[in-house]
């Protein structure tokens, strides 16, 4: 990916968005989760309490660690 500064619709798409993420160390990405995740809780501090949420029981597999 080119890190340069692009002004193509086509890097916004969620395709290129998600290359740029999986280019990012491991450790990056969790600070970038966890970014998006402070944000998040900014703008909506009520968020944690919404009542609309329905658990799932699917579970996470690791497929493979960096």
């Amino acid at each position: 990916m080119n890190p340069g500064v692009s002004t193509s619709r086509d890097d916004e798409s969620p395709e290129a968005k998600a290359r740029w993420y999986q280019s990012l160390p491991l450790s990056r990405r969790l600070d970038v989760w966890t970014e998006m995740i402070e944000l998040l809780l900014a703008a909506n501090p009520d968020l944690p309490r919404t009542k609309d949420v329905q658990h799932t029981s699917a579970s996470v597999r690791v497929l493979e660690i960096e």
